[in-house]
């Protein structure tokens, strides 16, 4: 009998409260919405809060919208977070149904979603893969990208830099128990606390019928030849045009950058931007890698909050 483990997808806000000290008096309110962006295929969003949104969150490739949600909480406003395609709740892309990555794809369908939940959000976040998707976003549909946050990502990122990503989204297909998941994920992430990691596992994995785990976004990739890449891997053809799409934004723009050693960005990587986009504004985040919203998500939440709101 296959042991089943329990989960709630709105249940454990109180843990993301308690390990970063937030006020506690109730489960915030959110729900799960979900949209038709083409025929027969649907984006999954969390709504937060009641009232018009004014942000739009979207992750880092393998990852969902609930890496999000410390970030949203210390936020405290309304705000729409959506699963990637072929990540989290949605449907796999549309453009490539092998679950490969492709930003323009995304990027056509993020506008769908964010035409239908968050038409007049004050500004657009976007980390790793999410801040491609977001550079995009603003060339496919500009009138929907009013600000620009870039989380830790900026066109045309070295595969070096991202090896210790591609190492841990590319080393098994499955997982035979939640305790053998856990100890994959803690050895590429020594810095989080074991109770945020199985959070996010919980929210980024399921359980099969047999028993075993796979990641959310993996279920769309069994039938495709293995090429040992995971979502974050791109070839260099998947960034052409991005650095132009970049230069061309008029709206304001912030790079978050993380300067711990698991950032995937180097100062080279910030010199371009600032030669392409010279009105663009720069925030180095110190204890920061990759995941700004993992590692320090309240100075996330403070940054997004002065740049957009100037709170």
């Amino acid at each position: 009998m296959v042991d089943r483990v329990e989960y709630d997808e709105f249940g454990l806000f109180h843990e993301n409260a308690e390990e970063f000290g937030l006020p506690f008096d109730g489960p915030p309110v959110v729900r799960r919405v979900a949209v038709e962006v083409a025929p027969g295929r649907r984006l999954s969003a969390l709504v937060w809060k009641d009232g018009e949104p004014e942000l739009v969150l979207l992750h880092g490739g393998a990852q969902n919208a609930h890496t999000w949600d410390t970030v949203a909480m210390a936020l405290d406003r309304p705000l729409v977070a959506i699963d990637l395609p072929g990540h989290g709740h949605s449907d796999g892309p549309g453009a490539r149904p092998d679950g490969q990555l492709n930003i323009q794809g995304n990027a056509i369908d993020v506008a769908a979603a964010v035409r239908q939940l968050a038409p007049a959000a004050a500004a657009v976040v976007g980390m790793s893969l999410g801040g491609l998707t977001t550079i995009a976003l603003a060339k496919e549909a500009p009138e929907l990208v009013r600000k620009v946050v870039l989380v830790d990502v900026l066109p045309g990122i070295k595969g070096e830099r991202a090896k210790h990503i591609t190492d841990f989204v590319s080393g098994h297909p499955s997982f035979s128990s939640l305790d053998e998941l856990l100890k994959w994920t803690v050895q590429f992430n020594p810095t989080r606390s074991l109770s945020s990691l199985r959070r996010g596992i919980l929210h980024n994995a399921e359980q099969r019928e047999d028993g075993t785990w796979v990641w959310r976004w993996a279920r769309h990739r069994f039938e495709v030849p293995s090429s040992n890449s995971g979502p974050e891997v791109v070839d260099d053809t998947l960034y052409d045009g991005l650095w132009d799409s970049l230069a061309s934004i008029t709206v304001p723009l912030l790079l978050a950058r993380g300067m711990r050693s698991d950032s995937v960005l180097g100062d080279e990587d910030e010199e371009e931007l600032r030669r392409r986009l010279p009105s663009a504004g720069v925030v180095h985040v110190a204890k920061a890698g990759h995941s700004l919203q993992g590692d320090t998500p309240l100075e996330l939440a403070a940054i997004i909050d002065g740049f957009v709101f100037g709170g």
